[in-house]
């Protein structure tokens, strides 16, 4: 098991200079380093060679020896998007349309760019591709069937990768996609997007969607039948960024169809062969501890239908969430029901509209004082007036998105991200400082609602 964790994006030569500095100084007698040789390898002789440095490291990032971690960096650096070798920037006009017309999961994402791409009149296989013109890619594979398999256009994806990423008007995307297939195309080509080790698929681009929400970061016009076309082509339904994408929203049709081709079961396919990836079960279980700390009632009753099985402590974070009903039905279904410490207590009664302790208050804010942002980011007006009468901090930066501590922002930056004008009106009567700047992108609760396309709350949360 790793010690720490592999950075992202890792890069060769810096973990060659981690195993240089650990020789210099288990060499220097440092006894903080030869406590680390000692946790990871054992007892350090007389003779201390660099290649056992190596092996210190590889082992504290969970690998057996260095060479299977040069080997997984080997791995990124083949799949990696953008490539760290130079990438063309693309100055024909198939490439420029490629370039214009496909989601790239990246700040340039926007519907105005998609609607500039133009397709030339004698597109190459990727332009093709993009614009699902099966007449063209046909007469194009006619004369050189390895194209369907050949990285290539601006971003040197393989041409299935631009259809399932283009969100352009496409001619015939599913008949196109058939050719490629039928040709040798890969069901499960994709690229590790910055260096990550997740990687993004054909059904990751079909089933689109993401941080950046759906209008930005969009399905596939035929999301669900080019996955399923993908599916029956062999593509591995265990697609952890196609189900991250996904599990912002409430719709489950994505859920539904990868469990008809097997999500939660077998081995993860060739991209966890390739890297070091959740498990087809780790994948779901992670699903529904999402669904349970979100209040996604169906999701969560989708997901135990299907034979998810629980992880430890599901029923406590249902309850700790104030989500009573779905604590009731995973009890229900056979998940043990927890004790529940004093503190946790009093979290899961104002989260859920019990009588909470009011003794417990000072105990529950020193573990918990961004809780009136998680409170607020589940449109809980109750617990959030609650809390604040219960002395915490109405303007304490806390995270929305799961229920962990750490200070990013505030309530208010969430109601007005949300559109919520009640709770921006509950929170700036609680004494909500709408000049607050959040931790992670510098902006009042005002940007964020302009960013979110909330002008209507501007000039309520302008000081």
């Amino acid at each position: 098991m790793p010690t720490v964790s592999l950075p992202d994006d890792p890069s060769l030569e810096h973990l060659r200079h981690q195993a240089r500095a650990l020789h210099r100084a288990v060499r220097a007698g440092d006894a903080e380093a030869l406590a680390r040789v000692h946790r990871s390898y054992g007892t350090v002789g007389e003779s201390f060679p660099l290649a056992t440095a190596q092996l210190v490291v590889a082992r504290e990032y969970g690998f057996a020896s260095w060479a299977k971690l040069r080997q997984h960096l080997d791995v990124i650096d083949r799949y990696r998007w953008p490539r760290r070798t130079g990438q063309p920037v693309g100055g024909s006009p198939s490439d420029e349309f490629c370039r214009l017309a496909c989601l790239t999961y990246s700040p340039e994402d926007d519907p105005a760019r998609w609607a500039a791409a133009v397709l030339p009149a004698e597109p190459d296989i990727w332009a093709a591709a993009a614009a699902g013109d099966a007449d063209r890619v046909a007469q194009l594979l006619a004369s050189d069937r390895s194209l369907a398999r050949r990285e290539g256009g601006p971003h040197l994806w393989e041409p299935l990768c631009y259809l399932a990423y283009a969100r352009v008007s496409q001619r015939d995307p599913l008949r196109t996609a058939r050719i490629l297939l039928a040709a040798g195309g890969n069901p499960d080509t994709g690229y590790l997007w910055g260096g990550l080790t997740t990687p993004f698929t054909l059904l990751t681009g079909a089933f689109g969607e993401g941080e950046q929400g759906p209008v930005r970061q969009p399905r596939h016009p035929q999301s669900l039948e080019l996955a399923e076309l993908l599916l029956r082509a062999g593509a591995e339904p265990n697609d952890g960024q196609a189900l991250y994408n996904r599990m912002f929203g409430v719709d489950d049709s994505h859920l539904r169809l990868l469990f008809r081709y097997g999500l939660g079961r077998g081995e993860g396919g060739p991209w966890r062969a390739r890297l070091s990836l959740q498990s087809p079960v780790e994948l779901v279980q992670g699903q529904l501890l999402w669904a349970v700390s979100h209040n996604q009632q169906a999701r969560v009753q989708l997901l135990v239908e299907n034979g998810v099985e629980f992880p430890d402590g599901v029923v406590r974070l249902a309850l700790l969430n104030g989500n009573n009903d779905i604590a009731a039905y995973l009890k229900s279904a056979g998940a043990p029901a927890p004790a529940l410490d004093p503190v946790s207590e009093f979290v899961a009664a104002v989260l859920g509209g019990g009588e909470a302790d009011p003794s417990m208050a000072d105990q529950a804010r020193a573990a918990r004082p961004g809780l009136v942002v998680w409170a607020a980011a589940n449109g809980r007006l109750d617990a959030v007036r609650r809390l604040v009468e219960l002395g915490f901090d109405v303007n304490a930066l806390g995270r929305g998105d799961t229920p962990i501590e750490q200070p990013w922002s505030t309530a208010l930056h969430h109601a007005a991200a949300d559109g919520n004008r009640p709770l921006v009106l509950l929170l700036l009567e609680l004494g909500a400082d709408p000049s607050i700047h959040d931790a992670r992108f510098d902006a009042t609760p005002a940007g964020w609602a302009e960013h979110e396309g909330h002008p209507e709350l501007i000039e309520l949360l302008t000081p």
